[in-house]
């Protein structure tokens, strides 16, 4: 349940059905009932609020309506009238929920977004470093500061209610400027609807979450659907992958490109990446190659919001470590180790490739597997990119849920090519033991990534979820090695 302070300005029945007025169907019951909030989740309903009865994967909201109302929702917002609910809550009939319950969420809240300097950023990989990253600019700049994604919530991008309600938080706290990860899911299911941005930033586009979209033109089209001016007039767009030259060729509101054309003098090393930059020099303490793509994409996302030179080049060089992003795990080793949450094929060739640059002259070792109950595809296509781009491959579990990890793990073997079949040296469905194994077999000059969880303190079995953190095992693997 929310513990923010409660602070919607209370509305009316009617003047919520006119903000859907292209969904709506009917209004049964008292049209100038008020609201002061809004939920779709019946658990965190509060007094007063708007509930949505969404209709889910599992779950069909309009069956919480009556528990909805018991726990204090004054006004329910349905596809379908429910006859067995207390006639004194109003119903607002729309033809989907889910259509209208984003811009239902702004106006409860006020439109928040148009209060702040609010930039979204959506690509498969780079969004929790690119919101990073522009957060410690803006924060250079005097601003009071919330960057909202992965590493703050459940979900990377919230439902609608939440996320309104965390917006309007941020207005009411002084904040100025909020970097946001927006996923694909989010765009898809309408969690972004009635929300403003000042800009926002794709950064790249590869296979993931097919289990949700189908194919990769789906893909590309629910995360397309942020640069439409209903959402923004500012798209900045990474030219340099193939799917950000298309969005920047059929974009309807300004495109500003961004690539690596842009700069020179640059170098990278494990732990940091330089370059020049529109006459700026610009330094990062964030390693690996795919960085300077997120760093260039903070960059040119604050200039065109109006952030000063001096505070691009300070917030960049000032920004933290991102935790479980090419993470440095360091016990006085004389070989590297790092965690990446690379669980995508192109994320992980990226994270290979990088920890390939950073140590030229020692072999790569990969510890990685494969989420359970998603795209089935990419467990072969990793395991080759696996075998292909490192020296050593240990296969092993990355959240299996449901199903038996020894085949998710066999799904990853098929793709490593016979030729390649030596660099296996390892398959161990018990992480930590598979973890323990490539740190093991580290010698000096060497990097370990150890890839698919990143922040991820949590390892989920069934319906059984563990404690398990990838940086917390290193660490004692190499404890053990001492």
């Amino acid at each position: 349940m929310s513990t923010m302070p409660r602070s919607a300005t209370a509305t009316t029945v009617d003047r919520l059905a006119t903000v859907c007025a292209d969904q709506l169907v009917g209004v049964e019951g008292t049209a100038t009932a008020s609201v002061n909030g809004i939920s779709c989740d019946s658990r965190d309903v509060r007094t007063g609020d708007l509930f949505c009865c969404v209709r889910g994967l599992r779950h069909d909201g309009h069956d919480f309506a009556t528990d909805a109302v018991t726990a204090g929702a004054t006004v329910l917002l349905v596809d379908r009238r429910l006859p067995a609910v207390d006639a004194r809550v109003p119903q607002i009939v729309v033809r989907d929920v889910r259509l209208a319950m984003g811009r239902l969420a702004a106006a409860i809240w006020g439109t928040p977004s148009t209060h702040l300097q609010l930039v979204g950023v959506t690509g498969t990989n780079g969004k929790t470093t690119t919101t990073a990253l522009i957060g410690s600019i803006m924060r250079a700049a005097g601003w009071t500061t919330e960057v909202m994604g992965t590493l703050s919530g459940r979900f990377t991008t919230p439902e609608a209610p939440v996320l309104q309600e965390s917006l309007a938080d941020c207005v009411a706290r002084g904040v100025k400027g909020v970097a946001m990860e927006v996923s694909s899911h989010a765009l898809q299911l309408h969690r972004v609807d009635g929300t403003r941005f000042a800009a926002g930033v794709f950064t790249n586009l590869s296979r993931d979450h097919l289990d949700l979209h189908g194919t990769m033109d789906a893909y590309f089209a629910a995360k397309a659907r942020l640069f439409d001016s209903t959402f923004t007039d500012i798209a900045v767009v990474n030219v340099d992958d193939a799917f950000g030259e298309r969005l920047a060729a059929d974009c309807q509101v300004k495109v500003v490109p961004f690539g690596r054309a842009d700069l020179t003098d640059l170098s990278i090393t494990a732990v940091s990446h330089s370059y020049a930059w529109r006459g700026l020099p610009i330094r990062v303490p964030l390693g690996g190659s795919f960085n300077v793509s997120n760093s260039l994409a903070a960059a040119t996302v604050a200039r065109e919001i109006g952030i000063d030179p001096a505070a691009v080049v300070e917030g960049l060089a000032s920004v933290p470590a991102v935790p479980g992003r090419f993470e440095s795990i360091d016990g006085g080793q004389n070989f590297s180790v790092l965690v990446d949450y690379a669980h995508t094929p192109d994320g992980l060739a990226a994270v290979l490739r990088s920890a390939r640059d950073s140590n030229p002259n020692g072999r790569v070792i990969v510890v990685f597997g494969c989420g359970g109950d998603r795209d089935k595809a990419k467990r072969p296509l990793m395991g080759e990119i696996a075998a292909t781009l490192a020296d050593e491959v240990v296969v092993t579990s990355d959240n299996p849920r449901s199903e038996d990890p020894k085949s998710i793990n066999a799904a990853i073997v098929a793709g490593i090519p016979d030729h390649l079949r030596h660099r296996l040296v390892g398959v161990n469905v018990d992480r930590a033991d598979a973890i323990q194994l490539g740190i093991g077999r580290a010698a000096e000059g060497d990097v370990v990534v150890i890839a698919g969880k990143g922040h991820e303190i949590t390892q989920t079995f069934g319906t059984t979820v563990e404690a398990f953190d990838d940086r917390v095992v290193a660490r004692e693997a190499l404890r053990g090695r001492a």
